[in-house]
């Protein structure tokens, strides 16, 4: 072999070497670089798989007892950034009223005072401290009733109104005493039966703050004189 031939073989050798390792540097690097994608894949589903997914929040919901002009209640929940509207068209809809602008809700504050209820305020910044229990009473009255459409309205302004002469927020005279009286006794009993009621009928019934036999007497007259064939309320 000639010494050209044996450096030209020495040569091809040392590059081929050089080649492979070149090669071998090459996929080793690749096989790295695959190693920490997968590493980082792992770790990213690691720390999703241990992270809670965070759920919204649903709206605190406060527990609301009202009292009715009937004497009973009714118990709701709103939620606690509601306006007073929602709270008032919630309870108007339990007693279906939709006359709803002469009626309100009362609460007292911590200093025992009465306030009404602003419909366009949140009611967590008028009741600052305490349970949320309300009212519901007469706001307005109207100034002519015949024009009232829905006979509930009229019921609960009766309800009203017998509740303000009876507490003395009414002041009234002996004669209008006995003739709401009488009103209210014919809407409760219907027509007067001796049969049925006696003479005593009308122990239950209160009529004014300091109630007297003689006003019981003149109730119980005006009473004998209706026959309307008046039912008692079925709404009781």
């Amino acid at each position: 072999m000639s010494e050209k031939g044996s450096t030209s073989d020495v040569k091809n050798a040392i590059e081929g070497d050089g080649k492979k390792t070149r090669d071998q540097d090459h996929e080793s690097k690749m096989s790295d670089e695959h190693r920490d994608t997968d590493d980082s894949s792992e770790k990213t589903s690691s720390r999703m798989s241990r992270s809670p997914q965070k759920s919204s929040k649903k709206p605190k919901t406060v527990p609301v007892k009202v009292k009715l002009l009937d004497g009973s209640e009714y118990e709701t929940g709103v939620e606690k950034s509601c306006k007073g509207q929602v709270l008032l068209d919630l309870v108007c809809e339990h007693l279906n009223l939709l006359e709803k602008d002469y009626f309100g809700l009362t609460f007292c504050d911590a200093d025992t005072q009465k306030n009404w209820l602003d419909p366009s305020k949140e009611i967590k910044k008028q009741i600052r401290v305490g349970f949320w229990q309300f009212l519901f009473a007469v706001k307005f009255y109207p100034p002519d009733p015949s024009q009232l459409i829905e006979d509930i309205t009229r019921y609960y302004l009766c309800l009203q109104l017998r509740e303000d002469m009876l507490s003395g927020r009414l002041p009234c005279s002996f004669v209008t005493h006995a003739l709401l009286g009488s009103y209210a006794v014919q809407a409760e009993l219907g027509d007067f039966d001796p049969d049925e009621h006696g003479n005593e009928y009308l122990s239950d019934f209160r009529f004014a703050p300091n109630q007297t036999h003689e006003l019981e007497e003149r109730v119980m007259e005006l009473h004998h004189t209706y026959r309307q064939g008046i039912m008692p309320n079925d709404t009781h």
